[in-house]
């Protein structure tokens, strides 16, 4: 242990697969920040915590399987030259899983639907987001431990980054919801996103990867742009206000 902290080439790695940690768990804070918007806030906040303890938990679960989670890697189907194990499989129902969820709250937002707002304060409903939550990080842990496994060998270094990189989760997670939800436009802005990282998933299922840096950069063109948005339209509500003083 004391060799790790004094090396100079483990505090890189440490850095970098930190930093990969980080920018992966974007995917999730977005989930996360739209999921936990269809319940009350004193349980959004429950839920969001939950979320993100769970995903600590179920990274340093991988982590310390590491031969079976390797394995995840081996084909398990093959049709004729093609094959795939069981991390494509997860891969792919976990991006099928994020389509069809990003899908029916676009649906549920476009329709503004009365039994939305009945659902919201439903007892089920904060369970549900519970279930929905374990799904999608089981999801983004498998993915990116697997990464992480395929950047260093040392499990002291992986533990390190996971715990910081939650914890940079944690910290982003609250702001992001919160904007999230005084903003409703950046909603449907957060669930293109989320249909956007589905097709990612089932791409990266089928062995058709697409670059992350693509996805990421079109991510902050769209946040760039809504912020403008924004700014826009507030400093226009305060013209008007100042015009009718």
């Amino acid at each position: 242990m004391m060799e790790l902290l004094t090396s100079p080439e483990a505090w890189v790695a440490l850095l970098t697969l930190t930093a990969l940690e980080v920018v992966l768990g974007i995917d999730n804070v977005i989930f996360l920040s739209v999921i936990v918007s269809r319940i009350p806030p004193a349980q959004a906040e429950k839920a969001r915590k939950i979320g993100l303890a769970l995903a600590l938990i179920f990274r340093i679960a991988l982590l310390s399987i590491l031969v079976w989670l390797i394995g995840l890697t081996e084909p398990v189907i093959t049709i004729a030259k093609f094959a795939l194990s069981w991390r494509d499989i997860i891969l792919i129902v976990g991006g099928l899983f994020l389509i069809a969820k990003a899908t029916h709250e676009i649906h549920a937002e476009v329709e503004a639907r009365d039994h939305d707002e009945q659902a919201k304060a439903s007892p089920s409903a904060f369970f549900w987001v519970i279930m929905q939550i374990i799904v999608i990080d089981l999801v983004f842990s498998v993915d990116s431990i697997i990464t992480a496994i395929g950047m260093v060998q040392d499990i002291e270094i992986m533990v390190a980054a996971v715990v910081i990189a939650v914890g940079v989760m944690y910290l982003s997670s609250g702001p992001v919801a919160a904007f999230v939800a005084e903003h409703p436009t950046t909603k449907m802005l957060a669930l293109a996103f989320l249909v956007l990282i589905g097709v990612a998933l089932v791409a990266d299922g089928f062995h058709f990867h697409i670059p992350r840096a693509f996805i990421y950069v079109a991510i902050c063109f769209s946040a760039a742009v809504e912020f403008f948005n924004i700014l826009a339209k507030r400093n226009r509500k305060k013209r008007v206000k100042s015009t009718a003083g």
